[in-house]
């Protein structure tokens, strides 16, 4: 296919897709509303690599605990898109148009990949299907969105490139994939299943066809050096500290020696299946070995370590995170609903299929059942495995379409072709339904609310605190991102895992008793209490402690150290700590 006719399709959807987004986001960009506090704390870290923060360091210092995993490979983008529009724009208006540009940006590359893919596998009539799925797919569209500009977006395209290049044939290919893999790891430790499942697929298709031996050992050998050389080149200095949650020298241990394990396996080439298994197992085994021997505790992940009280008010909260029967049912169908659709599609797909395609279609399929998998144990999975689902979906759907217009009728016909969209993207019916169910949550939270006292629809509704002289604020960890990123106030924790003891002192803070509370939240000595009544996490200290500070706060009662500071026309309710007096020394 000429480029011309490549692109046309994808430019075109991309932007049709474009002036949807923007429509329907338009009020969350004019009044600067993040999805997620993830998202405002990306613009931070964007914000000060630029006001001359150290490449190296990613701390948050406007926290009283700021730690941070993350990696500055997630910030370049921003930080050119803020960098090119300075000149033209002023400060706010250069960050909002990052804040749009870079998701959409990030929308036409993982569409282009959805493409290409979908028509080396298919064709350029099902490739022009498989791009209208991709802005129908609410998984994706929730990670590509203006204003989500945290690291989820990059993962997807990094995973689809992988696969798009261990399609093809040839050691460049493979290590091209590879590399993609090594910036997904980078990115993210959470690609890690993502990367061991593709470089596995690939290892299998050796085992089963050894005359494909250059493609597992140039993926393997090049994710390892990709991962290195990312490493060195974002961490620096910390590059050798240890890391359960981001790429560190256990990791690359791992990687390291499994790359050297495939290319064994595959040099000593045994003459049979099981041998060329079970040399392929031993060196996953050798990986597994490396990693526990350089750092045992990584093994343990993120969140192996998390303070009780932290795990069960914040981490098992944690949607996202949460496996899909957590999720409710709406939720869990939009996720799952096109991966499985895609997997029968990809199934029939293969049947048909011959040669070079044939060979692409088992590593798709392996690809998709693998994110189809991991999507089931961890929600946020699903916008990669719904990008992996896209040709397969794509099959099902003209094959629907071609039975709708068989329909005579048109009132029949309609309706089959609406029904055609529906099955295989049911996120357009079903997403009404959680606006629906979210406005029924509303409303509960407004009968639950002491009388007379008005709810935060927002978080952005605490932005008031801004007209209060800079001072550091004891706030519900949700909202903290907001406010130092919108004021000049500091805080004390976000919710964010390296940060646990300033996480467990803000819950235990808002929900012990003021007696307890004062002592906690002197430690960090405070110039403001602040809360927002009607906020998920607000409301959570509500219910499971009643007689806790927040929730008697909330109810009206006052405290000789905390003071209340009035604030005009916004629901955030704000008191002045006074600190506890020092202590006097003996004589």
């Amino acid at each position: 296919m000429p480029r011309d006719r490549f692109w046309t399709p994808v430019l075109g959807t991309w932007a049709l897709a474009t002036v949807m987004m923007l429509l329907t986001t338009l009020p969350a960009i004019v009044g600067w509303r993040f999805p997620d506090p993830d998202d405002t704390l990306r613009l931070l870290e964007a914000r000060d690599l630029l006001n001359g923060q150290s490449w190296w360091d990613v701390s948050q210092h406007r926290l009283s605990s700021g730690q941070m995993h993350w990696s500055r490979l997630a910030d370049l983008p921003l930080v050119a898109a803020m960098a090119l529009a300075r000149p033209l724009l002023g400060a706010m208006g250069t960050e909002t148009a990052a804040l749009v540009a870079v998701p959409l940006f990030t929308l036409l590359v993982v569409m282009a990949l959805v493409g290409w893919l979908t028509r080396r596998l298919l064709d350029a009539e099902r490739m022009a299907y498989a791009l209208l799925i991709v802005p129908l797919s609410v998984p994706l569209v929730e990670q590509l969105r203006p204003m989500r500009i945290d690291h989820h977006g990059w993962q997807i395209a990094s995973a689809l490139l992988a696969l798009c290049a261990l399609t093809m044939p040839g050691r460049r290919a493979a290590a091209l994939g590879g590399a993609a893999l090594g910036v997904l790891l980078t990115i993210s430790l959470e690609g890690l299943p993502i990367a061991a499942a593709l470089i596995g697929i690939v290892a299998l298709g050796w085992a089963i066809e050894p005359a494909r031996r250059t493609q597992p050992v140039a993926a393997s050998a090049a994710l390892f050096a990709t991962a290195l050389a990312l490493h060195v080149a974002t961490r620096g200095p910390g590059m050798w500290r240890p890391a359960g949650d981001a790429m560190a020298p256990a990791w690359l241990a791992g990687l390291g020696v499994g790359a050297i394990g495939i290319a064994a396996a595959v040099g000593i080439a045994p003459r049979t299946l099981a041998l060329r298994l079970a040399g392929l197992a031993l060196a996953a085994v050798a990986a597994g070995t490396a990693v526990l021997l350089v750092d045992p505790a990584s093994l343990a992940g993120p969140f192996g370590r998390l303070d009780p009280l932290v795990r069960t008010l914040w981490y098992e909260r944690v949607m996202e995170g949460l496996p899909i029967w957590r999720q409710d049912p709406v939720t869990a169908l939009m996720q799952a609903g096109m991966p499985l659709v895609a997997l029968y599609g990809g199934w029939r797909a293969l049947k048909a299929a011959e040669g070079e395609r044939r060979a692409a279609w088992w590593i798709v399929l392996g690809a998709q059942a693998a994110a189809f998998a991991l999507s089931l144990l961890v929600a946020r999975a699903a916008a990669t495995a719904n990008a992996f689902a896209a040709p397969g979906a794509a099959f099902v759907l003209v094959g629907l379409l071609t039975r709708a217009r068989q329909v005579v009728r048109t009132g029949p016909r309609i309706a089959a072709t609406a029904g055609a969209l529906v099955a295989v993207t049911p996120g357009l019916v079903l997403s009404p339904l959680l606006l629906v169910a979210d406005k029924a949550m509303a409303r509960q939270t407004l009968r639950t609310l002491p009388r007379g006292r008005a709810p935060c629809l927002e978080a952005e509704d605490a932005r008031a605190v801004g007209l209060l002289p800079a001072g550091r604020l004891f706030v519900p960890m949700d909202l903290a991102p907001d406010l130092i990123a919108t004021t000049r106030h500091r805080a004390i924790a976000s919710g964010h895992h390296r940060n646990v003891a300033a996480m467990h002192d803000v819950i235990a803070g808002f929900t012990a008793s003021p007696e307890r509370t004062r002592a906690i939240v002197a430690r960090y000595r405070p110039d403001y209490l602040v809360g927002c009544p009607g906020l998920p996490e607000t409301q959570l200290y509500d219910q499971v402690a009643p007689h806790g500070l927040w929730a008697r706060l909330e109810r009206g009662e006052r405290f000789s150290w905390l003071e209340p500071v009035p604030i005009r026309n916004s629901p955030v309710l704000v008191w002045r700590v006074t600190p506890l007096p020092e202590p006097v020394a003996a004589p």
